[in-house]
C-alpha cells in the first residue's frame, strides 16, 4: 500500500466517522383541539413528513383527551402531557404507548420535572394527595412521584398559576389571576418561589405587571415570562427573570428587588429557547379598546439584556425567513427549536376551528416545508435523532471543572468548548 493510498483511506474514514450527519427530525406536536370537545390529538412528524395526526390513538386505541396544553420530557423513558379539561396528567413512553395517568389535579396547566417528580400548576381549588384531599382558596402546584404516579404534595401559590420552571432546587411559578374578569379577585403580579423538596413557599417576586400568562422558556438561571396585560389599559409585556438573583434575596432575607428582572414592553405570547441560549419570541397583544392584535417579534440574549439594562441583547427580529413566514400566517400559535438538531418549528392555528399547519425551518432559518396537522397545534417535544437517548438538554448552572471532557454531537473531543453550545459530557447532553 502506497503512502498516498494510506492517506486516502484515512481521509475517507475521518469523513465517515466525523462528517456531518443528516438530521433526523422526530417531533411530537400537541394539538389542543377545541375546548370541551374532547378532541385533543398528538401529531407525529418525522424526517419531512407527518406520519400521523392521531398518534396517541394509533398507539393506544383511545382518545388523548380534552384540551392538552403542555408536554415535557420527564426522563429517558417518560413523557408527561397536561390535559386541562380532562383533569389528568397523561404519561406516555417515547414510542407513544400510554404508561399511566394521574387524575387528582383538576384544571391543570403547565409542567416541569427534575426526572424524579413532575410538578404541575393548577387553577383548581382542590387536589387529591397520598395524605388526603387538600383544599385551597387560590391555585396551587402539585408534586407527582413518577414511581407511583401519585400526588405526594400540593402547595398553594397565587390565583390561576401558569408557567413553572425549576432552578437550583426551587420552583418558580408565574401567577396570572386570569379569572379576575369573572371572579371576585384581582389579577396577580407575582412569581412564587417554592422549595421543590419541602414544597414550602419561600418567597415571591412582584413584577408589578398583571396576568403573567403562558409557558416559561428557560436557559440556565434565566426565564422568559410573558404578561398578557388586562386587555384594556395595561398592555402586554414580557420579562427576563434571573432566578439566581431572586434566590439570593430569599437566602439573605432581603426583599426581592428589581435587579431580579428586566421588563420589555413587548408581548412574548409564544416563545422558546435556542441552542445557544437565546429566547425567540412571537408576541401577540390584544386590546378590547381597539379590538385588534399587535404582533411583535424578538430575539433576546438574556445575559446581555440583563447586564445592559435592556440597552443591548434585544433585537426586534427573528432569524432567517421566520419573520416573513409568520407574517403570512393567519394565527401564529407556537415556536420551537429542536434542541438536538437546531431545526426550527412554528405553527399556525388558522381559524382555530379547522386544521392548523406546522412549519419547518433549517437551523439558519430557511423554510423547508409546511404541513397540515390538527386543530390548534401549539406545543412541541423533540425526540432524539438516534431514537434511543432521550436526554434533551440539561443546562449546567455552575462552571465546569477544568479537566471535564466535552464532545460535540458527532462524538469528537472538544478542547475549548464555547459558551451556550450543546455538547456531550459524561453520557448526557449539556449546554456549556
Amino acid at each position: 500500500m502506497t503512502h498516498r493510498t494510506r492517506h486516502l483511506i484515512l481521509f475517507i474514514l475521518c469523513c465517515f466517522l466525523y462528517g456531518p450527519a443528516s438530521a433526523q427530525e422526530r417531533l411530537i406536536v400537541v394539538n389542543e383541539g377545541l375546548w370541551q370537545t374532547d378532541n385533543g390529538r398528538l401529531s407525529y412528524f418525522e424526517n419531512g413528513s407527518v406520519v400521523s395526526n392521531q398518534w396517541f390513538r394509533d398507539k393506544n386505541g383511545s382518545k388523548l383527551g380534552d384540551t392538552p396544553n403542555d408536554i415535557i420530557q420527564v426522563n429517558d423513558n417518560l413523557i408527561a402531557i397536561a390535559l386541562n379539561w380532562s383533569n389528568i396528567v397523561q404519561f406516555i413512553r417515547p414510542d407513544g404507548k400510554a404508561e399511566a395517568a394521574t387524575e387528582d389535579i383538576p384544571n391543570n396547566r403547565k409542567l416541569c420535572s427534575d426526572g424524579r417528580y413532575v410538578y404541575v400548576t393548577s387553577y383548581g381549588h382542590e387536589c387529591g394527595t397520598t395524605t388526603g384531599t387538600k383544599y385551597f382558596e387560590r391555585g396551587y402546584v402539585a408534586k407527582i412521584d413518577i414511581t407511583t404516579f401519585k400526588v405526594v404534595a400540593a402547595t398553594e401559590v397565587g390565583y390561576e398559576p401558569e408557567g413553572i420552571a425549576l432552578y437550583d432546587g426551587h420552583l418558580f411559578i408565574a401567577n396570572t389571576g386570569g379569572y379576575a374578569l369573572q371572579e371576585s379577585h384581582d389579577f396577580e403580579t407575582t412569581v412564587s418561589i417554592v422549595n421543590a423538596e419541602s414544597m414550602q413557599v419561600v418567597g415571591a417576586v412582584d413584577l408589578h405587571q398583571v396576568n403573567l400568562y403562558g409557558k416559561l422558556s428557560q436557559h440556565g438561571r434565566y426565564l422568559l415570562i410573558n404578561s398578557s396585560g388586562d386587555y384594556y389599559e395595561t398592555p402586554a409585556a414580557c420579562f427576563v427573570f434571573d432566578c439566581r438573583k431572586a434566590l439570593q434575596h430569599v437566602t439573605t432575607g432581603t426583599p426581592a428587588a428589581a435587579d431580579c428582572f428586566l421588563r420589555i414592553e413587548k408581548a412574548a405570547t409564544y416563545n422558546c429557547t435556542t441552542r445557544d441560549g437565546k429566547f425567540l419570541v412571537v408576541g401577540s397583544g390584544f386590546s378590547y379598546l381597539s379590538g385588534e392584535y399587535e404582533v411583535n417579534y424578538l430575539t433576546i440574549d438574556p445575559e446581555t439584556a440583563m447586564a445592559s439594562g435592556g440597552k443591548q441583547g434585544i433585537t426586534a427580529a427573528l432569524p432567517g425567513d421566520l419573520q416573513k413566514d409568520y407574517d403570512q400566517m393567519s394565527q401564529p400559535y407556537g415556536i420551537y427549536v429542536n434542541p438536538y438538531t437546531g431545526y426550527l418549528y412554528g405553527t399556525d392555528a388558522g381559524s382555530f376551528e379547522g386544521a392548523g399547519y406546522l412549519y419547518q425551518w433549517s437551523p439558519d432559518g430557511r423554510q423547508l416545508g409546511k404541513y397540515k396537522v390538527y386543530v390548534n397545534p401549539g406545543h412541541f417535544l423533540a425526540l432524539p435523532p438516534d431514537g434511543q437517548h432521550f436526554s434533551g438538554i440539561r443546562t449546567i448552572v455552575s462552571q465546569p471543572a477544568a479537566d471535564s471532557k466535552y464532545y460535540d454531537l458527532h462524538g469528537r473531543r472538544v478542547l475549548t468548548p464555547q459558551r451556550g453550545r450543546l455538547y456531550i459530557q459524561e453520557g448526557r447532553k449539556v449546554v456549556y
